[in-house]
């Protein structure tokens, strides 16, 4: 059966397969999505770029306001659960959709948040400190510590560390979500169920293109893919690395993807696109193709994207696009991973007139 709503479609919902599921099936989940997540024709945009243009929007999430950490989220806060923990721990930029949505789903479940925000963008205004996902953060509930440095995963885990050894102290037990790559890739794993959500709501398209960040969401959503025997290329577009620094942390995450789902065949290092092209001038930051992206997806589709991952992700596929990467005719599917609080926090970068 195939549902229709309007402009969404939401694909057939009956399994083609049980092997994704049964991958999952062995990590502790707490369920946080509201539901399977639409796929939406965006029909002004394929004509006027000669593609079949589709959108998975992740961020109709639902939890906290959505975006793809709801995902990730729900395997963190199963295992967080099966520890019996009280508290959970976290790092993120100031804008971080990731913190925003920790406190949301920690307010959920009856537990304390407590947000380290990395300095990872420097010079900017007052409403990046206090709108956008950090108002929610706050009004959510969260306890909010800050880490000076923003390239320091190492050290950012390990600050958590401390302050979760005060809460033992205290009385509580914490669990941390780590940001370092020592540690498992949890998170990755609610992408790996997306991967194979999206393949049996499109059967056949020919392009994916996904932000590259953390990694999580890339490696997952390609991992996902491929359990379900879907070859469509998944571009990863950079929004913190350069495309060859970002290869290296995905191939490393990719790694233990597979160790953690026990798979005999890891994804080929062919298989890892990375491009960077959208990512000038720097994670955070607002370069003109990503400002153009950001009102073009705005006024011709009436959707929003943020500033940091998506209009990047947008402009990613207008860049793979011209260099001829991306061919005319071919369907595309790009994920919408949210994080439009943090339009609010920019709102001095996109001084929209």
């Amino acid at each position: 059966m195939r549902w229709y709503t309007g402009l969404f479609y939401w694909g057939e919902i009956v399994s083609k397969t049980k092997t994704v599921d049964d991958h999952l099936a062995t990590f502790p989940r707490a369920r946080l999505m509201t539901a399977v997540t639409p796929v939406e024709r965006l029909a002004r945009l394929s004509e006027a770029l000669d593609i079949d243009l589709w959108i998975k929007r992740d961020d109709l999430t639902g939890l906290g306001l959505g975006g793809n950490k709801t995902r990730q989220l729900e395997f963190y806060f199963g295992e967080a659960l099966k520890q019996q923990a009280d508290t959970v721990l976290i790092t993120g930029a100031v804008q971080s959709n990731f913190v925003r949505s920790t406190a949301a789903a920690a307010a959920l479940l009856g537990m304390k948040a407590v947000l380290q925000l990395e300095e990872r963008v420097s010079g900017m205004g007052d409403p990046y400190y206090r709108s956008g996902n950090v108002l929610l953060a706050k009004l959510l509930g969260a306890e909010h510590m800050s880490y000076p440095k923003g390239e320091d995963e190492v050290g950012a885990d390990n600050a958590l560390h401390e302050r979760a050894d005060q809460l033992r102290a205290e009385g509580r037990n914490p669990y941390v979500i780590h940001l370092g790559l020592a540690h498992p890739p949890l998170g990755a794993l609610g992408y790996v169920a997306c991967g194979d959500e999206l393949s049996r709501q499109l059967e056949d398209f020919d392009v994916a293109v996904v932000p590259s960040g953390s990694g999580a969401t890339h490696a997952g959503f390609l991992t996902g893919l491929r359990l379900a025997t879907h070859r469509a290329d998944v571009f990863g577009i950079c929004v913190r690395r350069d495309q060859e620094s970002q290869k290296l942390r995905l191939q490393t995450m990719l790694e233990k993807l597979s160790g953690l789902l026990r798979l005999e065949n890891g994804i080929a290092s062919e298989d890892i696109i990375t491009w960077d092209g959208a990512l000038a001038p720097g994670y955070g930051r607002i370069g003109e193709t990503t400002r153009n992206a950001l009102s073009l997806m705005a006024k011709t589709e009436g959707v929003f994207l943020d500033p940091v991952y998506t209009a990047k992700t947008f402009a990613g596929l207008l860049g793979l696009l011209k260099e001829g990467r991306i061919k005319p005719g071919q369907k595309v599917v790009m994920v919408h991973t949210g994080g439009i609080p943090a339009l609010f926090g920019y709102q001095e970068e996109l001084d929209v007139a």
